[in-house]
Formats: C-alpha cells, structure tokens, sequence
C-alpha cells in the first residue's frame, strides 16, 4: 500500500529538480518534478505491486523511486538509472536495501542487468526526455527495454510530447496512452506490454 508521507516531494528534492534542470535542460525535460498522482499512475500502469525485479529510466530526485519502493514487493530489486551524476547520488541517499543506483545511460541496459545479475524486469517505467535526446540515441534505449523486459512485462513512459510513442512504435507495437491532468504540465502516460 502506498506512504503517502514517502510519495511527497520535499522541497530540498524541488530545489535539486530545478538546479538539474538548470544544469541540462536537455537532459531533465520539466523544471518542477512530477506530482504525486502522476507518479500513483505510472506504478499503477505499470504493475509494480506484483513484479520481482524492476527498472526506473531516469529517476531525477526520485519521486517516482519512492512511490516504486513503496509499492514493491519487499523481496523485490529496483534498478535506477540515471544519466545526470548529482541526481544519482541524490537517489543513492536512499535508505533502502532493495534500490540499487546505476549512473550512466540507459542504452547499457542489458549489460546492467547482466551486471547485477537481475532476473528480467517485469516492469521499466521511464520519466527520460525521449524529445529531446538524439533520435538513434531513442531507438537504442526502446531496442534495451525491449531485449530486457520479461513476457508479460510493462514498459511505462510518462512525457508531455509522444516522443518516446514515435521512437518505442517500430520496436515495441501501438501503446496505450493515458493522461494524468494532476501534474505541472499534464502528462500523457504511455503503456506496452510485451
């Protein structure tokens, strides 16, 4: 069941959002993190109450890494991806044993798993600008989460513009899209199930 104590941002994780967005515009996406009902949908999507192993691209300050936590089972594994190095040490603060933080991109998802010997992720939820990344760069990550994600696992993507939906359709088929109008700018969820 979710904390809701643990899903809020506290404002040290707002000032850290805004000065990684400061930092790399391109790399973060939003200048405020996201809301605690998107994040309560994107765990919903994505089936995070009943997986074993599960992936977060891009965690930020780690909001929606908390309301993972708070929703896993408590024998499962978290993998945290993140490319920006100040924000994965801000997610690597967190006192759980069940979280493992990985800097770097995820395009190296597959040697990531092999890596910490995870078994395959049932659910990948992904808040990364596939907007504003490199196109190539895009379709390299969907290949990943394709190649790692368990039969009868979700892909979750939350993003204002369908970047990552014109990247993820050649690769992973049409996705179910949601929109979570509780956010500062709405976002519209997307879902593929492999």
């Amino acid at each position: 069941m979710f904390r809701l104590e643990a899903l809020r941002p506290q404002q040290d994780d707002r000032l850290a959002f805004l000065k990684g967005f400061l930092r790399g515009p391109r790399d973060v996406g939003s200048v405020i993190p996201s809301s605690r009902f998107l994040e309560r949908r994107m765990v919903r999507m994505a089936g995070v109450h009943d997986a074993d192993s599960v992936v977060e691209l891009g965690p930020g300050t780690g909001g929606t890494t908390r309301a993972i936590l708070s929703a896993m089972p408590a024998t499962s594994t978290l993998l945290a991806v993140e490319l920006d190095p100040v924000f994965a040490d801000f997610v690597r603060g967190f006192d759980d044993k069940r979280l493992i933080v990985h800097q770097g991109s995820a395009e190296n998802l597959r040697e990531l798993i092999a890596t910490h010997r995870l078994k395959p992720p049932k659910a990948i939820l992904s808040g990364i600008p596939f907007s504003t990344m490199p196109p190539d760069v895009g379709t390299r990550v969907i290949e990943a989460i394709r190649d790692v994600l368990a039969p009868g696992g979700c892909f979750v993507a939350y993003q204002f513009r369908g970047a990552v939906a014109d990247r993820a359709r050649p690769i992973l088929g049409e996705p179910e899209v949601a929109v979570e109008l509780v956010n500062v700018p709405p976002m519209r969820c997307f879902r593929w199930r492999k």
